[in-house]
């Protein structure tokens, strides 16, 4: 059996699912890989990564020379800090408002969760305000934002389109929008994805950077994060083989997105209209 055990993101790339589907092989997504408590371990280091990167790269494409209104993130003495809205509280967001909040800037982090919004409260610095995300409230915040960080994850399925056309035509021009989000399909509705070669465009005057895996521009601090999380996955796996281990450990059974050319993630299916089979049927 052919086994590919990688980062996926099935959901957001039909091409890559029917390529999977008509191999034939055993496809197990780091990203969907869940712990009993709801966490992704192996989503968890590259979301860290990336996270921290939307602030950096946010900070400079602000600059006039990369085309951003030329605003500096943290501000001086006098001179007020930008602001950042951070969509989604989870790890991408809380490291990305980390980053802007430890430049200075004034950042917003939205959550849908109150649970969440209480703990990134005790956590997060003063500059730093947790808020209860719904349309009306992202729609304010966007119009005076600076930059806006897309950090939305709906495990395993196709991001939802938060930020619409609309919105985007009475943000500030030379603001940024940074969509982490892109690989699984991007959060804002006038994202697409982007290289690290040619990693920006721009839509009504607001500077858009959608580069799919963000971390591979600093590959040895994500290679080394990784492998700390997979290795012993992995190593499961090759030992166990696929079906054993899928037996004895749920979490690499919850992983199983294409199996034997038939899907077994349910979020995969619904995306393309794919029969679903559950994993069990394989075990």
């Amino acid at each position: 059996d052919q086994i590919v055990f990688t980062y996926l993101h099935l959901a957001a790339d039909e091409q890559q699912t029917k390529a999977l589907i008509k191999s034939k092989s055993v496809d197990i997504a780091y990203e969907t890989i869940e712990k009993d408590n709801g966490s992704l371990p192996l989503l968890l280091p590259m979301s860290e990564v990336a996270g921290r990167m939307a602030t950096q790269e946010a900070a400079k494409y602000l600059e006039m020379p990369q085309g951003g209104m030329g605003v500096l993130l943290g501000g001086v003495t006098g001179v007020e800090p930008a602001t950042v809205v951070v969509i989604g509280g989870g790890v991408v967001g809380i490291n990305a408002a980390k980053m802007a909040c430890g430049l200075g800037a004034k950042v917003y982090i939205l959550d849908m969760n109150l649970e969440r919004l209480a703990y990134l409260d005790d956590v997060m610095p003063a500059n730093c305000f947790p808020v209860m995300s719904n349309a009306a409230v992202l729609r304010e915040l966007v119009l005076k934002a600076d930059v806006v960080i897309g950090a939305v994850l709906v495990a395993g399925a196709k991001a939802p389109k938060l930020l619409t056309k609309e919105m985007l035509k009475e943000m500030k021009k030379g603001s940024v929008i940074v969509d982490v989000a892109i690989d699984q399909g991007g959060c804002f509705e006038t994202s697409k994805a982007t290289t690290h070669d040619n990693p920006c465009y721009e839509v009504d005057g607001v500077i858009h950077y959608c580069v799919a895996n963000m971390p591979g521009a600093v590959a040895k601090t994500s290679t080394l994060a990784l492998t700390n999380a997979t290795l012993p996955y992995a190593v499961e796996i090759a030992n166990k083989g696929w079906k054993k281990a899928m037996q004895e450990n749920k979490e690499i059974k919850r992983g199983a997105n294409v199996i034997k050319g038939k899907v077994t993630y349910k979020a995969v299916a619904q995306a393309f209209d794919l029969d679903y089979s559950p994993v069990e049927e394989f075990l």
